[in-house]
């Protein structure tokens, strides 16, 4: 799919993966708006691109129709959904100090899981109104973002781990609910990047991460998964599918 011209919505777009995303979107040529809770990190990186913050809680039904209807009304309908935002929560299902508690696991889920099928959802019901950008056929792209913690999670990762592996799981199942509209599905697996939520561990950790990576020795940067996304797009044939990000790294249990 051609991307100059047309809207992309990015949600976690005020910081990390969502935000290199929207400025090499918007480098592309796409009008862009970025959703997320944090306003102060969303409306700096929309003025730096020109494009439209708006504050969204995924988690929210009414937050999600209201963010889109907003966007919608300044930009048009989406034909790029990025999905970006989502937490890493760690911690032992039997710790210290007993089980964990269920919240702290349904938190997890909501925002990952919940939080990417509620953007799905309403994205997908923008770009069915459109009119098809090509001659296959095709109106729209949807990449969420899984993690090769999905298959492969740690000690301490159960609701991230789960949530991921929902991520993935709903892909198909949208990718060919929506092939008669010609709107593509597909999910990006990062490793180990770069990004606020890593680079805030203390220096060793981040250290002896890094070098479980194979090749190259060190966290992929955001900008290495906003190209996936643009190749992603480009590529009419590319849907359905589950793209490992992440250097070879293959995790361990601890």
């Amino acid at each position: 799919m051609e991307l100059k011209g047309h809207t992309a919505m990015i949600t976690g777009g005020g910081s990390g993966l969502g935000a290199e995303t929207a400025r090499h979107l918007a480098a592309a040529g796409m009008k862009v708006a970025l959703l997320d809770i944090n306003m102060e990190g969303a409306e700096k990186v929309a003025a730096e691109i020109g494009g439209i913050a708006i504050e969204c809680d995924v988690t929210s039904a009414e937050s999600g129709e209201a963010a889109t209807a907003k966007m919608v009304a300044e930009l048009g309908a989406p034909r790029v959904l990025i999905n970006a935002a989502g937490i890493a929560p760690a911690k032992r299902i039997v710790g210290r100090d007993g089980a964990q508690p269920l919240a702290e696991f349904e938190r997890g889920i909501k925002i990952n899981l919940i939080g990417s099928f509620n953007m799905l959802r309403l994205a997908a019901a923008e770009m069915v109104k459109t009119d098809p950008v090509n001659d296959d056929g095709e109106r729209g792209v949807i990449i969420s973002t899984g993690s090769i913690a999905a298959g492969e999670g740690q000690i301490g990762q159960a609701a991230y781990a789960a949530s991921k592996s929902g991520v993935i799981g709903m892909m198909l199942p949208a990718a060919r609910e929506f092939s008669r509209y010609g709107i593509r599905v597909n999910t990006i697996n990062p490793g180990l990047f770069a990004t606020p939520m890593l680079l805030g561990m203390p220096q060793e950790v981040q250290d002896s991460l890094a070098n479980q990576v194979p090749f190259p020795k060190r966290f992929g940067r955001p900008d290495e998964y906003a190209k996936l996304c643009i190749m992603i797009c480009e590529n009419a044939m590319l849907n359905g599918e589950v793209f490992r990000l992440d250097g070879a790294m293959r995790m361990e249990a601890s």
